[in-house]
């Protein structure tokens, strides 16, 4: 029988990173917090790849609605530059809208949200996309 894998989806920011996960069996991303971008943010997802034994780490990859890279791109390539050392597959996913659609998620539901939540959502967004588009 194949392993399933298990997945992390990550919203880069520049203050926050949005977090979620996934079990490819399963194929449903939760939500799960947010990573601050405090110094120690390298640190903090490397224990959740071990912790979570993860597999692939999905990041969210910006561009400007006409498709085209951005300064954001550029930032969030940097940063997953320095998860190379990660025992994990690193893949991009587009998250063209993502913090739109999870902040109108959030406001459906009718309970108070703040930044983190929606950065949280967007991850799970970005994750469940690269799920249904690749798994």
């Amino acid at each position: 029988m194949t392993r399933t894998k298990q997945l992390l989806g990550l919203d880069v920011g520049a203050a926050r990173i949005g977090v979620a996960v996934a079990d490819s069996g399963v194929r449903i991303a939760i939500p799960h917090g947010v990573v601050e971008v405090d110094g120690n943010e390298i640190e903090a997802l490397a224990r959740l790849v071990i912790d979570n034994a993860v597999d692939t780490i999905v990041i969210g990859y910006p561009r400007n609605q006409a498709g085209e890279p951005t300064a954001q791109t550029t930032f969030v390539e940097e940063f997953a530059s320095k998860l190379r050392d990660f025992d994990a597959d690193i893949v991009f996913q587009d998250e063209s809208l993502t913090s739109v659609m999870a902040e109108n998620r959030l406001k459906s539901r009718g309970t108070g949200y703040d930044k983190g939540d929606i950065d949280s959502e967007a991850a799970a967004i970005i994750l469940q996309d690269y799920m249904e588009q690749y798994l």
